[in-house]
C-alpha cells in the first residue's frame, strides 16, 4: 500500500505549526498601537487591507492543525484536481491542499499572497515538501492575480486571505465551480457579507459553520 504524501509531510508540518505558534507575538506586535475597535475596522474594511496585511508580513497567519487535516481530508473525498486559494502566507494550508491532490494522483493549485516575502518562504516550503511542481504561487492582490487564466472547472476553493474581500474572491472564481465544489472559508466571521451571501436561501450553496472559525459551503447549481 502506498504511504499518503500527507504521512510524509509530517515533520516538515509539525516544524511549521511550531514556529507559527512561536511567532504569536509577532501578530500582537503588529497590532500594538490598535486599539480593538480599529483593528476590527482594519478586519472588516475593503480599503485598508494592503495597510493591514502589511503589519502582518512576518506574522505566518496559519490555519489550525485541524483544519489543515480538513483541508486535506476535502480534498482527498472530493478527488479535487483543481484548486484555488486565497491567501497563501508561508504555505501551511497550502501544503495540505497539494498533499491532497498529489495523492489523488497529481493537479493544479492556483494560490495568491500579497506579500512578496511570504510567497517566498511559501515556495520554499512547498519545495522541501516536494510539491511546488503542483503549486502556481501568484503574487500581488489577489483582486487582479485570481480575475484572468483560472481552471475552466475548479473543485475546492479556500478563502484565507483579508476577510473583507471574500464576496469579491467568490465573485472572480464562481462561475467556474462545478456543482459540488467546496468552498472553505478561514475565519469568516469577520466576513458578515460573504456568511449572509452562502447562506441564503436560493444562494446556490449550502453551507454551515464547522468548527469554531469555519464556514463550509458546497455548490448545489
Amino acid at each position: 500500500m502506498t504511504t499518503p504524501i500527507i504521512t510524509s509531510l509530517a515533520p516538515l508540518l509539525d516544524r511549521l505549526f511550531l514556529e507559527a505558534d512561536a511567532a504569536s507575538g509577532t501578530t500582537q506586535a503588529a497590532f500594538a498601537d490598535l486599539s480593538d475597535a480599529d483593528r476590527a475596522r482594519m478586519m472588516r474594511s475593503k480599503t485598508d487591507y494592503a495597510e493591514l496585511y502589511g503589519r502582518l508580513k512576518d506574522a505566518p497567519l496559519a490555519v489550525s492543525r485541524e483544519t489543515g487535516m480538513l483541508l486535506y481530508m476535502l480534498t482527498r473525498s472530493s478527488r479535487a484536481k483543481a484548486i484555488v486559494e486565497f491567501g497563501t502566507s508561508f504555505g501551511l494550508s497550502t501544503l495540505h491542499l497539494a498533499a491532497g491532490l498529489r495523492d489523488n494522483g497529481g493537479g493544479r493549485l492556483i494560490t495568491s499572497e500579497f506579500e512578496p516575502s511570504k510567497a517566498a518562504r511559501a515556495r520554499e516550503n512547498l519545495s522541501a515538501g516536494g510539491l511546488i511542481d503542483l503549486v502556481e504561487i501568484r503574487e500581488g492582490d489577489a483582486l487582479k492575480t485570481l480575475r484572468t487564466d483560472l481552471p475552466e472547472t475548479i473543485d475546492l476553493v479556500l478563502l484565507d486571505g483579508a476577510k473583507a474581500l471574500y464576496p469579491e474572491i467568490l465573485d472572480l472564481v464562481e462561475g467556474h465551480l462545478r456543482p459540488g465544489a467546496i468552498v472553505v472559508a478561514d475565519n469568516a466571521d469577520f466576513s458578515p457579507d460573504y456568511l449572509a451571501r452562502v447562506r441564503r436561501s436560493g444562494s446556490g450553496y449550502m453551507s454551515t459553520a464547522f468548527a469554531d472559525d469555519v464556514e463550509l459551503s458546497v455548490r448545489i447549481n
